[in-house]
């Protein structure tokens, strides 16, 4: 169980579907650890996995990344979620060095759960920032962007407080 005070802070993204995939949901917690950051995301009504064929990219494994504005106003539903700005990029990396480059969700019946740790950014770092869920994987070479198809989600990163992990029904 997690003391009050022992991280020194915490922020969350709740995930909500655009217009071509309105049932997706989920939460990405976003919590300083020693060293860096620790980010664990769960997710639901994820497409099912298509291998590409006929020219056709993909769908899924999903790209996942955090894009430089917190903003998740659909805007054009042919393409969503682009006020939210391209990946953010801090440090002026090439594509798969991005800070918020994350590693690509895997559904499982619809379904990723996944944890990983950081130490290219603290969590005061992306507070107010987005996180937008695409179609296809990230292929980490394409620039500046990795191609990784249709924004189906996206959520803004907002500080929490302890009290606020201890009634959250999605946090461990």
């Amino acid at each position: 169980m997690l003391q009050p005070g022992y991280y020194s802070k915490m922020a969350v993204a709740m995930l909500k579907g655009g217009p071509y995939r309105p049932q997706i949901s989920g939460v990405v917690w976003f919590r300083n650890v020693p060293g860096g950051t620790e980010v664990t995301a769960i997710v639901s009504g994820l497409p099912p996995y298509q291998p590409g064929k006929n020219g056709k990219p993909p769908v899924g494994p999903h790209g996942f990344h955090i894009h430089q504005y917190g903003n998740c106003e659909v805007g054009n539903p042919a393409e969503p979620f682009k006020a939210a700005g391209d990946h953010w990029n801090p440090d002026n990396q090439p594509h798969g060095n991005h800070a918020g480059d994350f590693p690509v969700l895997f559904s499982n019946n619809g379904i990723a759960r996944m944890s990983f740790f950081t130490n290219r950014f603290s969590v005061e770092d992306v507070i107010g920032k987005s996180v937008i869920i695409h179609e296809n994987p990230d292929d980490y070479r394409t620039q500046p962007a990795g191609d990784a198809g249709k924004r189906l989600a996206c959520g803004v990163i907002q500080p929490v407080s302890y009290q606020d992990t201890t009634r959250c029904p999605y946090y461990y």
